[in-house]
């Protein structure tokens, strides 16, 4: 998680957040990590559509798509850049995939996602038969096991993350006990950003097909940013947190990081839906409905967006780089010439109190608790284990996991009127608009995650060579009422198409090398 400060309850409206990302790149041509012998497209770049054509003709196996996604882990994970960005792979894959392949054969495939590979942030659970553990990246939970399965596809191991989704104290994103420091693929040592660090990585250089990741604030969005993907931070109950390893029910979210929108749709409409496991699904519209069909290329035509210029775009505040800004203009130029009233300014009337508030740490501080069957089963414990393991779970100048307090019901209530009765409802409803737009670094994803609206990012540009390398910088949006991803999409999918941003760079280093 990033950017903390505070929470609400489930609320009877949502909103859309759209984000645009930035990154620092140099480009250099990855080879196919397959075999020469097996057709597979481009995995650095191939989509789910992709895979599931070649999977349908024969061109190769799901097996096959095991066999070269492990074989990219294990050329850049621990060895040549060290990325660590999966934690471990799951030894039961290639039998998952093996079953998926006969059924495909004898039964047709059940979706779009069927034979294809995916990682799991590691806080996301999967049954002991799957081989896998659920840590959160502590070695306290080591050995966990959970009741309920994640779903779909070849889950192919667990990816690397900031430890407790970056809720221990001061860590370093992407840092971890159990895997150490995941770093970005385009930059030496770059910043991944967290909390779904390991999850962007993987993502973003092919070494799967899609990745999951868990949102609190931040964690989803800026990931997806710093490393050239489309993301989709889910409502509040939109997807089943039932098996993830919580930080706050009140605003944790499930959802996919991807190398494009279209993909991003096709994984949400799979794992999107309600669980009697997770009381906050229960109260979302039904059916689910298809999210790729929301993929509309004309769906900002006539639409309103707005700018709340007020802190969210005060560098002094922020602590953005000025380029960001600079791309962000040029991309509101886009949104006007794809049909789009852009209204500047939109200011939301409680942004300078959600900047001071510090009810959103309240409410997460409270909601934090674990539980495990590793031994660890308190917050108290959990720092019992950590302070009595310095080697393996304290890194170097690290100094606090102070433990949680205070009073939270009010902290719930301020959250909900600082988001959304003073902040995002009240702008679209002044201004009558239909989504607000910003760059995602600084505070852009508080005001949505305290009131636990929904939240897309797709890639806005790149960092000039000459930049200090830092935070990317998306593009965010909160439109109608109810569940709105469906018209998010629409509006993100519009952009994404026209720019086409991600094909413009690739990762700094030679990654892969061509087999024979």
């Amino acid at each position: 998680m990033t950017n903390v400060k505070g929470a609400r309850t489930l609320p009877s409206v949502s909103r859309l957040w759209l984000s645009i990302g930035l990154l620092l790149a140099l480009v250099f041509q990855l080879a196919n990590a397959a075999s020469s012998k097996t057709a597979f497209p481009d995995l650095y770049e191939a989509s789910v559509l992709e895979l599931q054509d070649g999977l349908d003709k024969g061109l190769f196996t799901s097996v096959d798509l095991v066999e070269a996604y492990f074989a990219r882990i294990e050329e850049v994970n621990l060895k040549g850049p060290e990325l660590r960005a999966v934690l471990e792979m799951n030894p039961s894959a290639l039998a998952t995939a093996a079953e998926l392949d006969k059924e495909r054969k004898t039964k047709g495939k059940r979706s779009l996602m069927h034979g294809i590979p995916i990682l799991l942030k590691d806080n996301i659970a999967t049954t002991a038969s799957e081989g896998l553990n659920t840590t959160a990246g502590s070695f306290s939970l080591l050995g966990s096991i959970v009741p309920d399965d994640a779903a779909g596809a070849i889950i192919l191991g667990k990816a690397n993350l900031s430890e407790f989704a970056e809720f221990r104290g001061n860590l370093a994103s992407g840092w971890s006990g159990r895997g150490g420091q995941c770093t970005n693929a385009y930059f030496p040592n770059a910043d991944p950003c967290g909390s779904s660090s390991g999850s962007g990585v993987a993502a973003s250089i092919g070494l799967v097909a899609v990745t999951l990741g868990s949102e609190t604030d931040g964690s989803i969005t800026c990931p997806s940013s710093n490393n050239n993907l489309a993301g989709i931070k889910p409502s509040v109950g939109l997807t089943s947190r039932a098996g993830v390893i919580p930080i706050s029910s009140h605003q944790d979210t499930v959802g996919p990081m991807t190398r494009s929108l279209t993909d991003a749709a096709i994984v949400l409409s799979v794992i999107a839906g309600p669980d009697p496991n997770d009381n906050f699904t229960l109260v979302q519209p039904s059916p689910v409905p298809d999210f790729t069909k929301a993929l509309n290329a004309n769906a900002l035509k006539g639409k309103r967006i707005g700018v709340p210029r007020t802190v969210f775009l005060n560098d002094s505040i922020s602590g953005n780089d000025p380029f960001v800004n600079v791309q962000f203009e040029k991309a509101l130029d886009v949104i006007r010439g794809l049909g789009a009233t852009v209204v500047d300014p939109a200011d939301l009337e409680s942004a300078e109190e959600i900047v001071n508030s510090n009810n959103e740490t309240i409410v997460l501080d409270v909601d934090f608790k674990v539980f495990n069957p590793s031994g660890v089963r308190s917050l108290a414990d959990l720092i019992k284990f950590n302070d009595a393991n310095p080697t393996l779970e304290e890194p170097t100048n690290f100094t606090d996991q102070s433990e949680p307090q205070c009073v939270f019901f009010q902290a719930l209530a301020f959250d909900q009127d600082l988001g959304s009765t003073r902040g995002i409802d009240a702008t679209l409803k002044k201004f009558k608009l239909d989504a607000l737009v910003l760059p995602a670094p600084g505070f852009t994803t508080v005001p949505a995650a305290i009131v636990g609206y929904p939240i897309v990012t797709v890639p806005l540009g790149f960092y000039p060579q000459n930049v200090t390398i830092g935070s990317a910088g998306p593009l965010t949006v909160y439109p109608a009422p109810g569940f709105s991803e469906f018209e998010l999409i629409g509006l993100a999918f519009a952009y994404e198409q026209k720019t086409k941003t991600r094909l413009e760079r690739k990762a700094l280093l030679l990654l892969f090398r061509r087999r024979s």
